[in-house]
């Protein structure tokens, strides 16, 4: 396989996995600075009120965006790494 046609399946790769990581990463990071801006507010400083909504919030994310996962992915191996390994 040439240099080129390994470093552009990487590059389409890491870009399907930026694509698929941001919409949990959007919700933890908004998730995070609302109940931040919370605590700041009313002084609050418990552990387990940064973490349990911030999981859940994700979790929401990701089972609502599970099917846009699964079809990016199923798309980029069927039309791009399959032909690869096959050699067409």
């Amino acid at each position: 396989m040439p240099d080129l046609v390994f470093f552009d399946a990487m590059r389409e790769g890491l870009w399907i996995a930026v694509m698929i990581s941001a919409p949990m990463l959007v919700v933890a990071l908004v998730a995070g600075v609302a109940i931040g801006l919370f605590q700041a507010l009313t002084s609050v400083q418990e552990m387990t009120l940064t973490f349990v909504p911030k999981v859940g919030a994700m979790l929401v994310v990701y089972w609502v965006s599970m099917s846009f996962m699964s079809e990016t992915l199923v798309d980029f191996f069927t039309s791009g790494i399959i032909p690869l390994i096959v050699g067409s």
